[in-house]
Parts: C-alpha cells; structure tokens; sequence
C-alpha cells in the first residue's frame, strides 16, 4: 500500500506473523529484509504485555538485530470500559506508565497506544513506523580525545 507522511510517500508492505509455537520455525522466515517492527501487546492482558519481554525482544534480537520496534499498546478502549472488568474480574490493565517502562527496557523508538475498534491512533502507529525508517534517530558522535597521545 502507499502511504504519504510528511509529504512522502512510502509503499508499505506488512507482514502479520503468527505468535503460535507452531510457527516458532517459520516465522523468523519473515523477518529477513524487515525495516521496522511493530510489536503489540493488549492493554488488557498482562499475560501479552510480559511476552513481549520474555519472547519477542529474545527472537529479534536473535533473528533481526539492529531493527527498530515501536512498541503498541492495543485495546485502548477497554483499559476505560467498566462493563469490561465487571465481566472480567481479577483484570488488571496495563497503564500507560508501564508500557512507557517497557518501551524503555527493550529500547523501542517509540510506544503508542490504540484502539482498532474506535480508530484511535492506529494511523499514528503506521506514521510511526514509517518516521523510524525514513528519519532514524541520529547517532551520537564519539568525541575525539584532543589529549590523546598515540606512539608506534
């Protein structure tokens, strides 16, 4: 799909990989040539947010080192819903706060949270994505020791 951010557009090829252990072989089969990551947890689920620590980062740093993640929050719409925890006891949400520390633990460039039954902010995740690739965060120049003494 084409894509305009700011001005650019980008084709836009995404692939949908399967989380199943049955798939453990030939998911990392995608991976190969990926500019970007999105990872997505439920806001709703600590079970998913864990997973992101304990079994994504784990295979992509193995599989596709280097390659930038941004972090998604989904189900933003029910993290609110009270008809969903009465329906749900012992659910505990995921806040905003706890994904921002996880965006910080597995160094994500960036971490947004949506929802795909109301829209809200699913447009943001993909300009995101798009941002890393086309704007990658500048590196950080090593500084020259000027008082460095060098003999052969």
């Amino acid at each position: 799909a084409n894509v305009v951010v700011d001005g650019n557009t980008v084709n836009l090829g995404l692939w949908d990989t399967a989380g199943q252990e049955d798939y453990n072989r030939l998911r990392p089969l995608s991976y190969r040539g990926a500019d970007v990551f999105i990872l997505a947890f439920s806001l709703i689920s600590k079970a998913s947010y864990e997973n992101i620590a304990k079994k994504w980062i784990p295979e992509l740093r193995h599989y596709a080192p280097g390659v930038p993640i941004i972090l998604v929050g989904t189900k933003l719409d029910l993290r609110d819903d009270k008809q969903f925890f009465i329906d749900h006891p012992g659910a505990v949400p995921i806040t905003t706060n706890q994904g921002e520390e996880l965006r910080k633990l597995i160094g994500s460039a960036v971490y947004i949270e949506c929802s795909s039954k109301t829209q809200q902010n699913v447009k943001a995740v993909f300009d995101a994505a798009i941002k890393v690739v086309l704007q990658p965060p500048k590196q950080k120049k090593k500084k020259k020791n000027k008082n460095r003494c060098s003999f052969l």
